[in-house]
């Protein structure tokens, strides 16, 4: 995974609440087990219609957006199935940060497991982001001290759990994580086999 510590994007504001696995990559589109090429599908019964031929009334095929790669959603991000597509999407989509005011416990993991930083931050907060997320609004996230800011004077803490922080910042998933302990590990096995 690539790392992540000193994150500048584009805001995408989606202002729903509740958005599920389902509407962030419907089921039809899970037919693979490669983690790329889903980003197409993101959010696809809202950008498409019947035919394929995007929406104009989803805001997320509007110029301003195409490029943005920081998410500002509303709470409980990511419920229902744990489906691991999810964050898979919107990776391949183009966002490496997530901001809602809470998120399903199960996607967020998943998001952090597949190197996509997902940040709970108050709602007042988010409902601040999404007055200003228009005309190329962009948010610095600097992950190491875990802060957010914009060019306005916006300057936000969060919080994140250690171990999920060094995941984030090392580009590490779960194996590569074990083997950075590969030396410690031999230590281990050498004392116990008798070697």
């Amino acid at each position: 995974m690539e790392p992540i510590n000193e994150y500048t994007g584009i805001v995408y504001p989606l202002e729903k609440v509740n958005v599920d696995t389902d509407q962030i990559i419907p089921k039809q589109f899970l037919k693979r087990i490669e983690r790329q090429g889903f980003g197409q599908f993101l959010f696809y019964n809202w950008r498409f219609d019947d035919d394929g031929v995007a929406r104009s009334d989803f805001s997320l095929n509007e110029e301003q957006y195409r490029s943005s790669s920081i998410l500002v959603a509303g709470k409980n991000f990511g419920c229902g199935s744990s489906r691991e597509h999810a964050p898979w999407a919107l990776l391949d989509y183009g966002f490496r940060v997530i901001i809602a005011p809470s998120f399903a416990d199960i996607f967020y993991n998943n998001c952090v497991k597949n190197g996509i930083l997902p940040i709970a931050l108050p709602q007042e907060t988010i409902s601040e982001l999404f007055s200003k997320a228009f005309d190329g609004y962009s948010l610095t996230v600097h992950l190491e001290d875990q802060q957010i800011k914009d060019h306005e004077g916006l300057h936000v803490s969060f919080d994140i759990d250690p171990y999920w922080k060094e995941m984030l910042l090392n580009g590490w998933d779960e194996v590569s994580r074990t083997l950075s302990l590969e030396e410690k590990i031999q230590h281990y096995e050498n004392l116990h086999s008798g070697v």
